[in-house]
């Protein structure tokens, strides 16, 4: 004998209900949140790695590079600007530009702001100073990036 199963209803359960679909797009949401601030944690990190690598590697070759031409580094007021054209005043010994031709100049850092530079240099008196204000936009606050040692107790601020 054949037993028949009884049939669903249709009005029970088609579909989600819409308390159901907003909490879903809540815990969503969050989520997103969380790796959205996370990456921006992640490309901050490289940001500042970035503008390390480029007053510590980069810009240092091309300042030595001036200062065996010259006999010295570039004054504060020609700045960087001495790298790529010839200041005014400047001995026949300058055989510059000493970066690429096709190089944006002054150089900016990844906040899109200018690199600052002053000779001689308040952290190396016997060099010049190189640095970034870092991402607060700063100059003179404890996230600037420089081309300077600083001590491990003020990294810790």
């Amino acid at each position: 004998m054949l037993s028949t199963l009884p049939t669903p209803r249709r009005g029970l359960r088609a579909a989600f209900t819409l308390l159901e679909i907003m909490i879903a797009l809540a815990i969503l949401g969050l989520l997103v949140g969380l790796a959205v601030a996370n990456l921006g944690g992640i490309f901050g990190e490289k940001q500042i790695e970035a503008a390390r690598i480029y007053v510590n590697s980069s810009l240092p070759l091309t300042f030595d590079t001036y200062k065996l031409s010259m006999g010295t580094y570039p004054s504060t007021a020609d700045g960087l600007q001495a790298l790529m054209t010839k200041p005014a005043g400047a001995s026949s010994k300058w055989n510059g530009p000493y970066v690429k031709e096709n190089t944006e100049w002054p150089p900016k850092d990844p906040w899109d702001q200018p690199y600052q530079y002053l000779f001689p240099g308040k952290h190396n008196p016997r060099s010049y100073d190189l640095w970034s204000k870092g991402p607060d936009l700063t100059d003179g606050t404890a996230d600037d990036i420089g081309n300077w040692v600083t001590a491990p107790a003020e990294e810790a601020k």
